[in-house]
């Protein structure tokens, strides 16, 4: 994290999108890969971790556990930017 202050933690399970496009989104965020499961950007870190599948019934669902932190104004752009990318319109 470029930023100092104090930090906040978010801890999220996801659903229905994997690893590697959390990842491309948090790189498009203007994060920077560290190693195959962590991104950086201006006041914002997170850790990305695989989870088993998420199942009910017979069907199964992929999810991942991302894990924030972040400065106040770091995790005010992060969120800002996923919220786009995870928007998921009904229909």
């Amino acid at each position: 994290m470029a930023e100092s202050g104090p930090v906040e933690r978010v801890s999220r399970e996801v659903r229905g999108i994997p690893l590697w496009l959390m990842r491309a989104y948090l790189e498009e965020a203007g994060g920077t890969p560290i190693g195959e499961d962590r991104v950086a950007g201006d006041g914002w870190e997170v850790q990305l971790t695989q989870l088993d599948d998420f199942r009910l019934g017979s069907l199964s669902v992929g999810q991942i556990r991302v894990d924030l932190e972040a400065t106040p104004a770091g995790m005010a752009r992060i969120l800002t930017e996923l919220e786009k990318k995870l928007l998921r319109a009904g229909g």
